[in-house]
């Protein structure tokens, strides 16, 4: 699934919790599902984009970029 972010605040946010979809960590939109007290292990929304692609707009040229889930991430998909 892909979502375009247009600068609007908390955007994708709102639309992921009206659509039963909320994201860990956020206190803001999420507070009322936080029944595991998920802020004790991640002191932010548990938000990450794993990989981003595009073509480069001057060369064409297919660019990928992957990155890892940060560890505070990771321990939080432990629990």
């Amino acid at each position: 699934m892909l979502y375009f972010i247009h600068g609007r605040t908390h955007q994708i946010r709102v639309h992921m919790a009206s659509i039963g979809h909320i994201i860990l960590g956020d206190t803001l939109y999420a507070n009322e599902y936080n029944e595991h007290n998920i802020d004790k292990y991640i002191s932010r929304q548990a938000l990450h984009a794993s990989k981003i692609s595009f073509n480069h707009p001057i060369t064409n040229k297919y660019i990928e970029i992957v990155s890892k889930i940060p560890d505070d991430i990771q321990i939080l998909l432990k629990k």
